[in-house]
């Protein structure tokens, strides 16, 4: 097969990779195979509970439970051993984001350890989804005790679910590591698109069945919210694609006796650098006191809480705290994984510097100008896709893809393009070592 050097291989070339070149085919069926394998865990059942009785509480469970389940697949109203996922891990990933800003040890393993501090941030992140998902599966336990079957003492019961649910979400973490290292893709990303888009057949059946039952309305209704959740999925493709490039020069060098003439490349800063967090971050704000409320049982607690939930009299105060939150969360997760005064630092420290923008102070200004104008549009763009979908649910009352809102499309689109760019690389790396033996 002829194949050219400039351009992505075609879907044809992939094909081809993926049935001669057996090192990528591998990492493509260890993939699909442990994917595979944290699915079946799913429906291993925690022994001891009640299923029937906690289906019922799930099914009315809150917006929390539905938006958790989403990310485990089903994993939770299902009560099996994977029921927490990678959650615990996704968590500890975030936690130790943050420390790594605030403390400046962690900061240093980072930046100037290289291979070796990149390991030991790896394993700090293992202990902390140790210990998170112990307490998870803890608080689990606890919620799950009125569903214990009879005869089953307390303690006995919270200590052995606990186990079960802990000992699962490692597997999962550990299954996910493997899949980074031996397979095609990010294998914790990985893990979630999987558990959403096993979600989806449901939601399509459903779809299906009030559209043969609910008439011309509901036909209408459901063609108006497939249409925006497409149009959703071209923005999301655009804006995660979209970045700005500022044009960078590097200085004229002189090596041995000859002079090496200034180079111009980019700097390339992307138009929604936080991603989905700040839907993620903004979404756990809101629906807290709604859960600390019904916990605690409180009428004035359960009042207030209700007054802020997106089902209440009242959604465009929902709408609008969501709406502020995911703005406010986008600026502070864009400050921990940009920052303008190290890369000015690390573009003077190369001999590298912006066309008509002075080394030092000016272009951390310059940069940070740049990055507060991106930001501010990338998270105006998901505060409309965070609030659009739910607004187009609510005027059509088509609730059959409920809790299939904006963090799912942005998780499977991004994590989509993140492994097609990767499945890739892998080809063109094939076709260059074809080329190298020719």
């Amino acid at each position: 097969m002829v194949v050219s050097r400039g351009r992505n291989p075609s879907a044809g070339e992939i094909l081809t990779q993926l049935v001669q070149a057996k090192d990528l085919r591998d990492r493509v069926l260890i993939t699909l195979g442990l994917l595979l394998l944290v699915r079946l865990g799913i429906y291993i059942p925690v022994p001891g509970i009640d299923r029937q009785a906690f289906q019922a509480f799930a099914a009315q469970g809150g917006s929390l439970l539905g938006f958790l389940d989403i990310f485990t697949g089903g994993g939770i109203s299902a009560l099996g051993v994977f029921a927490l996922g990678i959650l615990p891990f996704i968590n500890a990933s975030i936690i130790i984001q943050l420390l790594t800003s605030a403390l400046p040890q962690l900061e240093d393993l980072q930046k100037n350890e290289g291979e070796a501090g990149r390991r030991k941030i790896a394993q700090y992140t293992r202990y902390v989804a140790l210990g998170w998902g112990l307490f998870q599966s803890i608080v689990f336990a606890l919620i799950l005790r009125p569903y214990a079957l009879p005869g089953t003492p307390d303690l006995v019961f919270v200590v052995q679910t606990a186990i079960a649910l802990v000992t699962g979400s490692m597997v999962v973490m550990w299954l996910s590591e493997v899949i980074t290292e031996r397979g095609i893709g990010q294998g914790a990303s990985l893990v979630i698109y999987l558990n959403i888009v096993a979600t989806l057949p449901r939601a399509l059946g459903s779809t299906i069945e009030l559209a043969q039952t609910g008439g011309r309305e509901a036909v209408g209704g459901i063609v108006v919210l497939v249409a925006v959740f497409l149009i959703t999925i071209v923005g999301i493709v655009c804006v995660e694609e979209g970045s700005r490039r500022i044009p960078i020069v590097s200085a004229k060098r002189q090596v041995g006796g000859a002079g090496i003439s200034a180079r111009q490349s980019y700097l390339s800063l992307k138009l929604n650098a936080g991603g989905v967090m700040p839907i993620i971050f903004a979404s756990a704000v809101v629906f807290l006191p709604l859960q600390i409320a019904n916990f605690s049982k409180n009428p004035t607690l359960i009042q207030v809480a209700s007054f802020l939930s997106p089902n209440s009299s009242t959604p465009w105060v929902y709408a609008l705290l969501f709406f502020g939150l995911i703005i406010g969360f986008s600026f502070f997760y864009a400050t921990l994984t940009v920052r303008p005064v190290d890369v000015a630092s690390n573009l003077k420290r190369g001999g590298v510097a912006i066309p008509g923008v002075r080394p030092g102070s000016a272009t951390t200004a310059y940069l940070t100008g740049i990055q507060n104008r991106l930001t501010l549009l990338g998270a105006l763009f998901l505060g409309a896709v965070a609030i659009v979908p739910s607004a187009v649910e609510s005027a059509t009352r088509v609730q059959t893809f409920q809790g299939l809102g904006a963090t799912s499309l942005l998780i499977l689109v991004g994590v989509a393009i993140q492994t097609a760019k990767q499945l890739q690389t892998a080809v063109i790396s094939q076709r260059y070592e074809g080329m190298v033996r020719q």
